[in-house]
């Protein structure tokens, strides 16, 4: 039995598959900014078959960091989490990097010494002045965050991703970057519905622990006062509703985000009324001329809908 035509017909089948893989897998990577080190990579990548970056390492990081290579701007907001002032050295903002640790550490200083003298005095003024003193430290280190993000450069005038940090790190400010400024009393109106009902069950649910114990307790005064099972059925209650109440909040918070980004997306879509097309011939060229199994140019036609 001659196997030679069979071998053949199957080399061609996986050249013309890798050959498929290789163009979709092009298709699907995603594009940095003009002139950019990654959009220099992302061409370099595409002279050879199936090749694909190196996934994102602490040493790439470390890298972008020196200005030698890129990041987008979520990995650069995780790292200043970790790191701060990492986001302006990223962002060639050095001056501003002493102002950071300056601000932090010494907010952490002055609150370390006040709760000193608040051990050995006791004084309300010292536990105030401390508590000031540790809200500033984490105002400045979340102000250094919110700097590096946004200062971050790109080259689209709206980031989808720079829209919905803003919103995670404080609610409606995405909205304000899209200019969605009349979604912020709505958002902020949930905040303060879920806000009130969390703490309105809460007390519920204190109250009615509080008899429960009482009616369960034979040395207390309401001792068998109220039924005691009376008693436990709504404290369960009140906080079931507390606990539904948190996860309302915390569902207006990620629509805040999802809000954010997704309508950020919207705002490079072209809205007008001009809906026209156009059809033409045109050429199909291949993405990998090294990988095609017919590297001459086809011959077809082209369909542009503008809408």
């Amino acid at each position: 039995m001659n196997l030679r035509p069979y071998i053949i017909s199957f080399l061609l089948t996986l050249l013309c598959s890798t050959s498929l893989i290789a163009q979709f897998q092009g298709q699907m990577r995603q594009v940095g900014p003009p002139g950019s080190e990654q959009q220099q990579q992302q061409n370099q990548d595409t002279l050879y078959a199936g090749s694909t970056r190196e996934p994102y390492s602490l040493k790439r990081y470390f890298k972008s960091l020196a200005g030698k290579d890129s990041m987008n701007i979520a990995r650069m907001w995780g790292g200043s989490l970790l790191l701060p002032g990492s986001a302006q050295l990223y962002n060639k903002e050095y001056w501003k990097i002493p102002l950071v640790y300056a601000s932090i550490g010494g907010f952490m200083y002055a609150g370390y010494k006040n709760n000193l003298k608040w051990l050995d005095t006791h004084e309300d003024k010292y536990k105030s002045n401390r508590n000031l003193f540790y809200l500033g430290a984490a105002l400045s280190y979340w102000g250094s965050v919110m700097d590096g993000v946004a200062n971050f450069r790109y080259h689209q005038r709206v980031l989808p991703a720079r829209a919905s940090l803003y919103s995670a790190m404080l609610p409606g400010l995405g909205q304000v970057y899209n200019g969605d400024y009349w979604k912020i009393p709505i958002f902020y109106g949930g905040f303060i519905a879920t806000g009130y009902f969390i703490s309105s069950n809460n007390a519920q649910f204190k109250r009615y622990r509080n008899m429960y114990y009482q009616t369960s307790d034979p040395e207390s005064e309401n001792y068998q006062k109220f039924n005691p099972e009376t008693m436990k059925y709504y404290m369960d209650s009140y906080r079931r509703f507390r606990d539904y109440s948190i996860l309302a909040g915390m569902l207006v918070y990620a629509l805040n985000i999802i809000d954010a980004n997704v309508f950020a997306h919207f705002q490079d879509f072209d809205v007008s009324d001009d809906l026209s097309a156009s059809f033409a011939p045109g050429m199909v060229l291949p993405i990998n001329p090294g990988l095609a199994c017919n590297i001459n140019p086809a011959v077809g036609f082209r369909l542009n809908i503008k809408f």
